[in-house]
């Protein structure tokens, strides 16, 4: 007897709904916009595409295939054939209004639900480059534009949106999340951003951490107003070369931190972090304006001064070999004007960033032949090496809440929401976008953004389980013990399959590895669902 038995692949869906339900995605969303179309909500569609970015990322018009080879309908109890890229199209649709409240809600949610700690929260911005024309007359103007801006991929051929994330402390849970004009300044963000931070965060005082887009008066007016406590680096601009010559890293105090990446090495080829603190004056763009003075700490790191020094010795031999060149071929062919020996001088020390330190002199020879002749400053670049390595932190918290060393502490942890964009873009899969409206990418953006959510929450909820060491075995084949990530969980997990079963024989989980078994438990999903019973 031949028997049919059809397998579908499982893999995280029924973590990814597990933790949907417990945000309540579908019953915030369904509130804001009530609307039911062939029994599907906008709320299941909803959550049917945070699913679908946290398994197999895929275009609207894919979503349909990928819910028919995936256990979706068994999951989350959807007739799949109900989503097509129409229906999609309309929930973003729907959802598009109401974007603010649906990510507050579902924020908010999450705080309570998980319990995270939002006393420190890491604010910025990154930017999706999208090709296509996307005319301002074809764009609802009452959502984020397709705008060309300055993107941080340099790809200034394209235009782009934007998109904001408050990442708390605690896990790096990007509590909060909001998509912006491609054109949008980052620095006139930050206060709304800031507010909506503050909601969240409750009455207790909340520190936010960004980078140097926080410092400008008006920012700094703000939080000082609202009684938000910051830390952010002050532009290199602000503090002149000079301020940081002066300092003797010897005398600085020495701050017990070690970078991760840094952490598998001996103790003797280690960076060091040292700092130190003034009190910095900023004055408002009116003369009217109070002078604002706040506390500044100057922080010397040993591993950037090496590779500062690095860098500069590589550029100046750069510039030496080519400003040799040019000497040697003044008068001739190619160089046989001072113009021309200017003009290749200027293109090679703002190319080399050699200007600063750079002396040069073109001269005339008896016959009319120019000739050039340089050198490098060296009492600059002495200036420049005392200079390596020192940065300046800004904030307004006393040293009672904080010492200096704290606060270098409370700002390296940054670097926790500039990886939550690496996620956004990379298993997430946030660009290409296959949308045409600027209504439904905003849409689009921000369901990815809830959908970041729930793969940090996962990543979080792992790790606490594993307890203090937050380690394990069987991530990787020589199975050393690491930190799991989201994008290594969501990986395992995802080679789970379903046997959906027959008449006489109901479905059943397929499980390859252990590794499956224990992260299920770390994450205290029961294989043994209600619509399948355990293999």
């Amino acid at each position: 007897m031949i028997e049919s038995v059809v397998t579908k692949r499982l893999g995280a869906l029924p973590v990814a709904a597990a933790f949907v339900r417990r945000l309540d995605v579908a019953g915030i969303v369904d509130t804001l916009c009530p609307g039911r179309e062939s029994h599907l909500t906008h709320g299941q569609v909803i959550e049917v595409l945070i699913a679908n970015r946290l398994t197999s990322p895929a275009p609207l018009v894919g979503v349909g295939d990928w819910a028919r080879t995936w256990a979706v309908e068994e999951v989350f109890g959807i007739e799949v054939g109900l989503l097509n890229d129409d229906r999609l199209a309309r929930a973003l649709d729907a959802v598009a209004p109401h974007l603010e409240e649906i990510v507050g809600s579902v924020g908010a949610r999450a705080i309570a639900e998980f319990g995270i700690d939002t006393a420190r929260c890491h604010w910025d911005m990154t930017g999706m480059s999208v090709h296509g024309a996307y005319p301002e007359s074809a764009q609802d103007e009452e959502y984020p534009q397709v705008k060309y801006g300055h993107p941080k991929d340099r790809r200034v051929d394209l235009k782009q949106v934007q998109a904001g994330l408050g990442v708390a402390a605690d896990g790096g849970i990007p509590v909060h999340a909001r998509v912006f004009s491609g054109g949008a300044g980052e620095v006139a963000q930050v206060v709304d951003a800031m507010k909506a931070l503050k909601t969240l965060a409750g009455e207790r005082r909340m520190l936010l951490v960004g980078d140097s887009k926080l410092v400008s008066y008006p920012n700094l007016a703000a939080r000082l107003a609202s009684g938000v406590d910051f830390v952010a680096p002050v532009p290199a601009a602000r503090t002149p070369d000079t301020v940081f010559a002066a300092l003797d890293p010897a005398r600085a105090t020495t701050v017990d931190y070690t970078p991760d990446r840094e952490a598998g090495l001996p103790a003797e080829q280690r960076g060091t972090y040292r700092v130190t603190e003034d009190v910095m004056e900023v004055a408002g763009p009116r003369k009217k304006d109070p002078v604002l003075t706040l506390r500044r700490v100057l922080v010397h790191s040993s591993g950037n001064a090496a590779g500062q020094r690095l860098a500069r010795e590589k550029r100046l031999a750069q510039a030496a070999e080519e400003l040799d060149k040019v000497a040697h071929g003044a008068g001739g062919r190619y160089y046989n004007t001072p113009e021309k020996i200017t003009a290749r001088v200027g293109v090679i020390a703002k190319q080399r960033r050699v200007a600063s330190c750079l002396h040069t002199s073109v001269t005339l020879d008896e016959h009319s032949r120019p000739a050039l002749a340089w050198h490098f400053d060296q009492h600059m670049l002495d200036a420049q090496t005392a200079a390596d390595g020192w940065y300046a932190l800004i904030t307004n918290r006393t040293t009672e809440q904080a010492t200096a060393a704290q606060v270098l502490l409370d700002y390296k942890g940054q670097g926790e929401s500039e990886r939550r964009y690496g996620d956004f873009k990379g298993p997430l899969a946030v660009t290409p976008v296959f949308v045409q409206h600027n209504r439904r990418i905003a849409a689009l953006i921000q369901v990815i953004c809830l959908a970041l959510l729930v793969f940090c929450l996962i990543e979080r909820q792992v790790r606490r389980a594993l307890g203090h060491d937050q380690t394990m075995t069987g991530l990787y084949p020589d199975n050393r013990r690491v930190r799991p990530t989201g994008r290594m969980i969501l990986y395992h997990l995802g080679e789970l399959w379903l046997r959906t079963g027959t008449a006489t024989d109901p479905p059943t989980v397929v499980i390859t590895r252990g590794v499956q078994v224990h992260l299920l438990d770390l994450l205290g999903i029961e294989v043994t669902h209600p619509r399948w019973p355990q293999t």
